[in-house]
């Protein structure tokens, strides 16, 4: 181990003169701006979460959209990993709205909360909602109870709701340093 240090010593001079020497090359032939120095790097499709992977997976929900018609249901669930594989099932399997052609999901990591998942979910014919009402017999946005379970109603407002930003809520939990 000691060897390998002193060589690294031995040798840090020019070690740090390669290492500059490509900075030193753009600055002497004019390059002004840090974007133009280097060389870019396409990433493959298969890489996950590059730029290919996401045009792949958006056109691939496109051409759903296209072939079956637009989303029915817009499901977003905080609840995760094992529940998340349930209701992909669940919802697949029909059990929960009934029969399904398509389901698309994304996960979104954000820095003010937990993980969360978006679905799109589009509906066989027959079992579209056509109105309303119908939407209203499977939709709840409710609040926990503050009485009844003031702790549930302390994490739902702590952790589900965000209010404004900026100036006019320094405090909120999105705010860090003023910004």
């Amino acid at each position: 181990m000691r060897r390998a240090y002193y060589t690294h010593q031995k040798y840090q001079k020019q070690l740090r003169r390669e290492h500059y020497q490509g900075m030193m090359d753009s600055i002497i032939s004019g390059v002004q701006l840090g974007s133009k120095v280097g060389r870019r790097l396409y990433l493959l499709a298969t890489f996950i979460g590059s730029p290919r992977d996401l045009r792949h997976l958006y056109m691939d929900s496109m051409a759903l959209v296209q072939e079956y018609g637009k989303p029915d249901i817009f499901l977003t669930m905080t609840v995760f990993k094992a529940k998340l594989s349930i209701l992909n099932d669940r919802i697949m399997s029909g059990e929960i709205f009934g029969k399904v052609v398509s389901v698309v999901h994304v996960i979104e990591f954000q820095k003010h909360g937990p993980p969360h998942a978006h679905f799109l979910i589009i509906f066989q014919l027959a079992y579209k909602y056509l109105s309303p009402e119908a939407y209203d017999r499977i939709v709840s946005a409710e609040l926990p109870d503050r009485k009844e379970d003031p702790y549930l109603s302390s994490l739902v407002l702590k952790h589900m709701m965000h209010g404004p930003c900026g100036s006019v809520n320094q405090k909120n939990v999105c705010m860090v340093n003023g910004k």
